[in-house]
């Protein structure tokens, strides 16, 4: 069976598990395209489906929500921002049209931004007895505090998954502050009072081979979060302990 919904037709759509992922249109820095968020949430999202389908269940790929709450990168042309109560009603109504023919929907998050809103509208939809979750596209070993936006990860991941799109001629160190040192003044003031640039994190030492590694381990670890977490604070999967279901 196709891995994408939109391949398929009404009789072969099936009741698949049915993975979303949820993005945005938001400045990446001088060197990253617009819509690099939504560009990471759909191969993890691909990625995910691909193991739950070789796991004996079938799974699909919706077109992604390209369009998130990045009221914080508002300052830098090109971003696109429906922010979070906007948000959260699309991911509700699409959560509640979804259910009525299938079990289970899972959204795939790629922005921080966009946390808030999930966190209203999973749990809308589990209360009404939907059974709905969602992961984010992270793994332990890319968390770095100083690396949060349009830095070395982002970046690297880029060059790997879409490499023609990446401007090498334009990569740029931005503010390498912890996230937690920067946190007031970005909420009071989004990325621009913080970075010029619009980078959190230093992209120059990026490659495609850290990025294919990366990448790898982060389609892993998502894999491994469906398959063992748990819904935790505001429907998100969660592993109660990160070295639960360490083979993939």
């Amino acid at each position: 069976m196709p891995g994408l919904l939109a391949d398929r037709t009404w009789r072969t759509a099936g009741r698949p598990v049915l993975v979303v992922p949820v993005g945005s249109t938001e400045q990446h820095g001088p060197h990253l395209p617009l819509d690099t968020d939504t560009v990471i949430a759909r191969a993890v999202a691909g990625a995910l489906a691909d193991r739950i389908r070789e796991s004996g269940t079938d799974a699909v790929v919706t077109a992604p929500v390209a369009f998130g709450a990045s009221g914080e990168h508002q300052a830098f042309p090109g971003t696109l921002s429906i922010g979070t109560d906007v948000l959260a009603t699309v991911l509700v109504e699409l959560g509640r049209s979804a259910t009525e023919w299938l079990e289970r929907i899972v959204f795939v998050n790629g922005h921080g931004g966009n946390v808030e809103a999930l966190h209203r509208a999973v749990p809308q939809l589990r209360r009404e007895g939907r059974d709905a979750s969602w992961l984010a596209c992270s793994a332990p070993s890319s968390a770095s505090p100083s690396d949060t936006h349009a830095g070395f990860f982002e970046t690297a991941v880029m060059m790997h998954l879409e490499p023609e799109r990446v401007d090498h001629d334009r990569l740029e160190c931005g503010s390498t502050r912890p996230l937690a040192e920067i946190l007031p003044e970005l909420r009071s003031g989004g990325v621009a009072a913080v970075s010029a640039n619009g980078v959190l994190g230093d992209p120059r030492t990026a490659t495609p081979a850290a990025g294919e590694r990366l990448f790898a381990e982060l389609a892993a670890h998502v894999w491994r979060v469906y398959r063992d977490g748990e819904s935790g604070s505001g429907g998100r999967l969660v592993l109660d302990d990160p070295a639960r279901g360490a083979a993939t």
